[in-house]
């Protein structure tokens, strides 16, 4: 067996430029289809060994090791695991949860092996301190919050200073979701192998920060050709940046007009502009919402261009073959020119007080629809509260399945969707979806947002479509968020316009490789 691969890099699966992703009803038939197809427990053995080899990949010096293992399959997977590191002359200790029911086969089968190998097991958690603890407890579909000796075991490896090694899911974690079923019952590992299959919650919502590090074992099962994946997980997306030949010229890199940036949040709009020019758009405008449109004018970047509100109307429209990012800092003027955008704009992404206009008015909204109908493109960036408005709900509805409320607003704008957050989600009109799997909390400061919108309108300009212009600007937004965080000694914020300026390094290197 080869070693488990960390997941921060291209897709493993030949051909394919997401990690395929499988929410548990997948996960199940995969691993029921796999048991049938091999020898009897021959899936677990695989499974148990590649625990144990990641436990002495990442903890090589870890001498004395405790395994909290469940009553099921997580808990086999376990004691395989222990059974390994036995024979690797690790000091290894076995915590059994409790059961009135009968193991299943794998499990009972794990179980004795675990004993014949001479591992000590017992009922009772363990209490000196050990250098390695693997949760085994729990994995997929579990519905409720841990309870009982579970979530006792759950609770002594958090208090506890040892790291630990999540065996397939953190367990009390929603692997759908990534929502934490209770966090106080939720373990938070360092490292998290998932099994057989990837599962969506390691990657968005809470689940990056109870998963720690993920790493993936296919078990040398192509999951993909026993169910479809739900998702993909974006970790590499260096084939789509736009590329330049010898003979183009600005015209070929589209314009993009920045409508947005009210009295009092000028700074938002000329942060989308500027991240619009880093993106390498071929002109940059910029129309001021509320008032005199040259008290921002920005004498640091004088290639972006003034522009009126008047000259959203003229005619022919000068935004017909534009990309458009409206809403950045709009507050409530954005409003007044917003149907005018969504009747003209070629391509249109709609961001911050744009959103809240659209969820405010169901005209505006019922605009958005008949502009799918005309062919034309839409992006929506919102963040969890935003999207609430959106959907008629609350921030922590849609921070339950984030997956689905995307698909939910991208289904009923009808267009593409950024759900932005810890791991931000792409949804496509037709059903399709992406968790990107770049960015950290360095992001979460003012004025993010804005050069992620003028950003992708950038992008978008240059040709690309809708959905790779969209993944695209997400991930390298992120990464370069988390080129920041590894340079820093003491992580912190990253400030909008370091964030640009760190894109067009990205952008630079990018095109030049």
């Amino acid at each position: 067996m080869r070693m488990p691969v960390i997941v921060d890099g291209p897709c493993a699966t030949p051909g394919g430029s997401a990690w395929p992703l499988h929410d548990a009803d997948a996960t199940r038939r995969i691993e029921a289809a796999a048991s049938a197809a091999l020898p009897p427990h021959a899936l677990m053995q695989r499974a148990g060994l590649a625990v144990a080899r990641l436990a002495l990949a990442v903890a090589p010096h870890a001498g004395r090791i405790q395994v909290l293992a469940g009553p099921g399959n997580n808990g086999g997977d376990g004691l395989l695991a222990a059974r390994h590191l036995k024979c690797a002359g690790r000091d290894v200790e076995v915590w059994l949860a409790p059961t009135h029911r009968a193991r299943p086969t794998d499990a009972a089968m794990a179980l004795q092996q675990a004993r014949d190998a001479g591992v000590a097991i017992g009922d009772a958690l363990p209490g000196a301190p050990a250098e390695l603890c693997m949760d085994a407890c729990l994995g997929v579909g579990l519905h409720h919050a841990p309870q009982g000796a579970l979530a006792e075991a759950i609770r002594h490896a958090n208090r506890h200073d040892a790291p630990v090694l999540a065996v397939d899911l953190p367990s009390g974690l929603d692997g759908d979701t990534g929502q934490p079923l209770d966090a106080d019952g939720t373990i938070r590992a360092r490292w998290t192998l998932a099994l057989l299959s990837l599962k969506p919650g390691l990657f968005t919502g809470a689940g990056r920060a109870f998963a720690g590090q993920a790493w993936f074992d296919d078990l040398g099962i192509d999951a993909c050709a026993l169910a479809p994946g739900c998702a993909g997980l974006v970790t590499e997306t260096r084939s789509l940046w736009p590329h330049r030949l010898a003979h183009d010229h600005k015209g070929r890199f589209g314009d993009v007009w920045i409508v947005g940036g009210a009295p009092g949040m000028r700074g938002a709009a000329w942060l989308a502009a500027r991240a619009a020019l880093a993106a390498g758009a071929g002109r940059v405008m910029v129309v001021p919402l509320g008032g005199a449109g040259d008290d921002g004018f920005d004498v640091q970047h004088p290639e972006l261009m003034l522009r009126t509100v008047e000259t959203l109307t003229a005619t022919p429209s000068p935004l017909a073959l534009a990309t458009v990012v409206c809403g950045c800092g709009g507050g409530t003027e954005v409003r007044a020119v917003l149907p005018s955008l969504i009747a003209h704009a070629g391509r249109l992404v709609l961001d911050a007080d744009a959103l809240n206009a659209i969820a405010a008015d169901r005209s505006i909204a019922d605009g958005l629809s008949r502009r799918a109908a005309r062919g034309q493109a839409t992006v929506l960036t919102p963040h969890p509260l935003e999207a609430a408005r959106l959907l008629g709900t609350d921030a922590a509805a849609v921070q339950r399945d984030r997956l689905a409320a995307a698909r939910r607003l991208a289904d009923g704008a009808p267009g593409w969707v950024v759900l932005k957050g810890s791991g931000s989600v792409v949804a496509s009109p037709a059903g399709q979806a992406w968790i990107n799997g770049s960015g950290n909390p360095a992001l979460a400061t003012a004025g993010s947002g804005d050069v992620l919108a003028g950003w992708l309108g950038g992008l978008w300009s240059q040709g690309l479509d809708a959905g790779d212009a969209a993944r695209l600007a997400t991930h390298t937004h992120g990464t370069a968020a988390d080129g920041w965080a590894a340079s820093q000694a003491i992580a912190g914020p990253l400030e909008a316009s370091r964030l640009i300026e760190r894109l067009r390094a990205l952008r630079v290197r990018a095109v030049s490789a």
